[in-house]
């Protein structure tokens, strides 16, 4: 890549995949220099765009972040699944979780392959209430990714807000024989066993 830039350097191209590599080995502040050359050089490339969005969600910036992905979306990038993730991920680290949740659904809208963004897309669901949809999206992640330990225990939440307590505990319990050491999903089933304990001295009180 240095010696694409030392060959034409008035090309953006060699800046944007420079910057696209920094990030990649966690380079960020370094890499912010060269997306921001390859803008100065063509301040209407969506690419440059898209890599300088990511180096500043990266940063935690992700005001910014957003303003950079929405003008690349306008410099040809809307059908990109991977920017429409990137816009829920910035919109849910704000908590603007309607705007991260139009995001994530356009994101498996144009990438039906894409674990990752349905995986959000049912999380984001479930943080808005939408238990029986968010199952439905965990679901779908299983099919492609049967050994998904967080989507077993996301199911095992929403099942639990159900009050569905014994498939709750089957979906916890399925978290920890992927994973042995997921501790929410072996929180998830403390926390079944002591409403099942409750709710037995309760019917016992009343008998």
């Amino acid at each position: 890549f240095n010696q694409a830039i030392e060959q034409d350097p008035h090309h953006p191209i060699g800046y944007i995949n420079f910057g696209n590599l920094l990030l990649s080995i966690h380079q960020t502040e370094q890499s912010l220099a060269f997306f921001t050359k390859a803008l100065e050089l063509e301040a209407d490339n969506g690419a440059a765009l898209y890599g300088y969005g990511n180096a500043l969600y990266e940063l935690g910036r992700y005001d910014e972040a957003i303003a950079q992905f929405h003008s690349a979306a306008k410099l040809g990038l809307e059908m990109e699944s991977d920017l429409h993730f990137m816009l829920g991920m910035s919109y849910t680290q704000l908590g603007q979780l309607m705007m991260a949740l139009v995001h994530f659904q356009r994101a498996v809208e144009l990438n039906e392959e894409d674990i990752d963004a349905r995986f959000q897309y049912g999380l984001c669901l479930a943080k808005l209430g939408h238990t029986d949809l968010s199952i439905r999206q965990m679901e779908r992640v299983l099919k492609h990714h049967p050994d998904h330990a967080d989507a077993y225990y996301n199911i095992g939440v929403a099942l639990t807000k159900q009050e569905k307590y014994p498939a709750a505990a089957e979906a916890f319990e399925q978290a920890l024989r992927i994973q042995k050491d997921h501790v929410l999903a072996a929180n998830g089933l403390k926390q079944i066993k002591a409403i099942r304990e409750d709710t037995t001295d309760d019917e016992e009180e009343q008998i």
